[in-house]
C-alpha cells in the first residue's frame, strides 16, 4: 500500500509537470541578432509576460489551452509574429523590423508639428490614463549592488595598546568589498495609480536573495569597542572629536561601566530595547516597505504634474523633435525626442500613439550628474538615473502601467583626517586621557535597479478596494542562491544572468 501511494504521487507530480511545462525563448533582431527587450508575449490578445534586458522570457501554460491558442510576440518597431502554441518549439525566435510606407506617414502624420503633439497630449492626458481604482496583477524586482573601491585607515597616534594598525587592519579585512542583493515579489496591488495613501499589497511569494556572510556584523564591532572603552575610558570622561576643521563633544555613556548608577543603567538599556524593537519591526515590515517602492516606481511618470519627468507640465523648457515613426504593439506611433534648452536633468524619447496622442511608452536618462557634494572631505556623487516606462489599455480602455524599470548609481567616499581625544573633567591635572590620530580614506559605488511587470490590470470599486485586508507581517523566503525552481508554475520576468549565477560564500 505504502508503494502505492508512492506510485499516486509521482503520478500526480509528473502530470502536474506536463501542465506546467514552461516556454522558454530568446527573441533576436533578424538582421543584428541583438536581443530585443521589453517585448510582450501573450496568448492571443490576453496579458502576459515581458522579455527581459536580454530578450529572454519565460511563460507557464494551464490547462485550458486549445489547439487554437496561439502565442503572439510584438515590440517596438518590428513585426508582430504568432505561433500555434501546440507546434511551438522555438529557442531563439527571429522578429523583422516594420517598414512603414509613406502613405501611413501622410495620413497620420496630419501636419503637426512637435510643439502641437505635446499640446495634445497634454489635453488627452486625463481621459487616456486610468487614475481610478484598479487592482493589478505584478511582479517587481530590486536588485542591489555595492562595490567597496577604497578602504584605508592610517593610524599615526594611539595611546589605547589595543587601538593599533593591526586591530584597525583586521576590522578593514572584515569588510566585504562588494555585495549582491536581489528582491522578488508576486503581488496583487489595490488602489489609485502613484497615490501613496491609497494602496494596499496582497504578497502571494516572495523572496529575498543575498550572501549573509556579507553582511556587517555590528554586533561583533560593538562588543570589540565596547570591552577596549570600558577598560581604558575613565568614568565621567567625553569625547573630542577631530576632523578637519570641525571639532564635536561627546559625553560617554555611563552604562559603559559595571558600578554606574543603576536609574541609569535602566533608562539606558530601556532606550537602547526601544531603539532595536523599533530597527527590527522597520525589517520585519516587508510588506509596507516594498508596497512604498512599487508606489514610488509608479509615480516616477509623466502623468503626474510634480514628477522629475516634467516635460509635459513644463514643456517650455525643451526641445521637442519628431525623430521617425513606428510600430508599437501595432499602434501606429510618433518618436518624438525631448532635451533640456537649460538646466533640467532629462533627455528622452517618447512614442505618442498618432490616434488618440498617449504616450505609450517613454526612455529617459539624466543628462549631467544630478547631486554632486564634496566638502571638508566627504563626498557624494549621483551620477545616473534612467529608466523606461510603458503603458498599454486595460479592460476599461484606459491606459495603465504595463512595465517600469528604473536605474540609478552614486558614489560615496570619505577622506580626511580623524582624531579622537578623551577628556576628562573630573581628574587632576591634564584633562587629556587618550588619544587617537588617523588618515580615513573609504569610497563606496551603489547601483540600484528597479523592475515592476505588470501582468493584467483590472478596474474595481472604491467599496472592493476597502474591503480588502492586508495579511500583516509577510516575509520573503531566504535564499542563499538562485534556485530555478522556486518560481516554477508562476509566470514571472526572466532573471538576468547575475541572478542565474549569483551563489552565497559557503
Amino acid at each position: 500500500m505504502k508503494h502505492f501511494y508512492s506510485f499516486l504521487i509521482l503520478l500526480f507530480i509528473t502530470i502536474s509537470g506536463f501542465s506546467q511545462n514552461p516556454i522558454n525563448a530568446k527573441i533576436l533582431d533578424s538582421i543584428s541578432l541583438q536581443p530585443i527587450p521589453y517585448a510582450t508575449i501573450s496568448i492571443n490578445n490576453n496579458s502576459g509576460v515581458i522579455s527581459n534586458e536580454n530578450g529572454e522570457f519565460s511563460m507557464y501554460l494551464n490547462d485550458h489551452i486549445s489547439d487554437k491558442d496561439s502565442l503572439k510576440i510584438r515590440s517596438l518597431g518590428y513585426e508582430t509574429k504568432q505561433f500555434l502554441i501546440k507546434n511551438f518549439t522555438e529557442d531563439v525566435i527571429l522578429l523583422n523590423s516594420k517598414s512603414i510606407e509613406l502613405k501611413e506617414v501622410m495620413l497620420s502624420n496630419k501636419n503637426y508639428s512637435p510643439e502641437e503633439i505635446i499640446e495634445k497630449i497634454k489635453e488627452n492626458l486625463s481621459n487616456n490614463y486610468d487614475f481610478s481604482f484598479i487592482k493589478s496583477k505584478l511582479f517587481y524586482r530590486a536588485s542591489y549592488y555595492s562595490k567597496l573601491l577604497k578602504n584605508d585607515v592610517k593610524l599615526k597616534k594611539s595611546t589605547i595598546p589595543e587601538f593599533n594598525q593591526q586591530f584597525i587592519d583586521s576590522l578593514l579585512i572584515a569588510l566585504p568589498k562588494d555585495a549582491d542583493d536581489y528582491t522578488e515579489i508576486l503581488a496583487d496591488l489595490y488602489g489609485k495609480t502613484g497615490v501613496v495613501d491609497a494602496q494596499k499589497i496582497d504578497i502571494i511569494k516572495a523572496s529575498h536573495l543575498y550572501d549573509k556572510s556579507k553582511e556587517l556584523s555590528f554586533e561583533g564591532y560593538e562588543e570589540k569597542f565596547n570591552n577596549i572603552i570600558k577598560k581604558h575610558v575613565k568614568r565621567d570622561s567625553y569625547f573630542k572629536i577631530k576632523s578637519g576643521i570641525f571639532g564635536t563633544k561627546e559625553e560617554i555613556d555611563s552604562s559603559y561601566f559595571e558600578n554606574a548608577n543603576a536609574k541609569d543603567v535602566e533608562e539606558t538599556q530601556a532606550m537602547l530595547e526601544e531603539k532595536k524593537k523599533q530597527e527590527q519591526e522597520r525589517k520585519k515590515d516587508f510588506a509596507n516597505y516594498r508596497k512604498s517602492s512599487i508606489v514610488d516606481l509608479q509615480r516616477n511618470s509623466f502623468i503626474f504634474e510634480d514628477n522629475y519627468l516634467n516635460f509635459l507640465n513644463k514643456s517650455n523648457r525643451y526641445d521637442f523633435k519628431v525623430e521617425d515613426y513606428s510600430f508599437l504593439n501595432d499602434e501606429f506611433v510618433y518618436k518624438i525626442s525631448f532635451t533640456p534648452k537649460r538646466k533640467e536633468d532629462y533627455k528622452g524619447i517618447i512614442y505618442v500613439n498618432t490616434d488618440d496622442f498617449a504616450i505609450i511608452r517613454i526612455d529617459y536618462e539624466n543628462v549631467k550628474v544630478l547631486k554632486n557634494f564634496r566638502l571638508l572631505g566627504i563626498s557624494y556623487n549621483h551620477y545616473l538615473k534612467k529608466g523606461t516606462l510603458i503603458y498599454a489599455k486595460n479592460n476599461s480602455d484606459k491606459y495603465a502601467l504595463k512595465y517600469a524599470d528604473m536605474e540609478e548609481g552614486s558614489k560615496f567616499g570619505i577622506k580626511r583626517p580623524l582624531t579622537i581625544i578623551e577628556k576628562n573633567k573630573h581628574t587632576k591635572g591634564r584633562r587629556k586621557q587618550n588619544q587617537l590620530s588617523s588618515d580615513i580614506h573609504f569610497a563606496m559605488s551603489n547601483t540600484q535597479k528597479t523592475e515592476l511587470v505588470v501582468f493584467g490590470n483590472e478596474s474595481i470599486s472604491e467599496t472592493a478596494f476597502n474591503n480588502f485586508e492586508e495579511t500583516p507581517k509577510v516575509e520573503p523566503v531566504y535564499l542563499p542562491k538562485y534556485d530555478p525552481e522556486f518560481w516554477k508554475g508562476y509566470n514571472v520576468m526572466e532573471p538576468n544572468k547575475a541572478i542565474k549565477d549569483f551563489k552565497s560564500i559557503e
